[in-house]
């Protein structure tokens, strides 16, 4: 199995920028499809970005031009770029497969909060 364990996440001002790194371990990921996903108070958990092993990137309408999603393999990493933060980018942010997506597990998440 894999794991990856997300991290960048803090406390930003509207505007801000934040770099989150989802790290993976006990495996490699290099043939994965990789998405950000996060969670918001009270809401679902929605896909914010994706990534596929080819480097081809899909974004959620609420997030594109803003964030950018990309890989390093050789590090078994995936980075989640976010500039332009608004208080809406509020939520707890996850990094997983497709697969496990669907099945499960889940990681911890990183906490992003923008406010001022």
């Amino acid at each position: 199995q894999v794991q990856f364990v997300e991290s960048g996440g803090g406390l930003v001002q509207p505007g801000g920028s934040l770099r989150l790194s989802c790290a993976a371990s006990g495996s490699i990921f290099t043939i994965y499809a990789m998405g950000w996903y996060r969670q918001a108070p009270g809401k679902q958990r929605e896909l914010a970005a994706h990534i596929n092993s080819g480097g081809f990137t899909i974004y959620a309408d609420s997030v594109k031009g803003r964030f950018t999603i990309s890989r390093d393999n050789a590090k078994n990493t995936v980075y989640l770029q976010m500039n332009s933060l608004k208080p809406e980018d509020t939520a707890v942010y996850y990094c997983n497969t497709d697969r496990a997506a669907t099945t499960g597990p889940w990681g911890q998440g990183t906490q992003v909060t923008v406010s001022s």
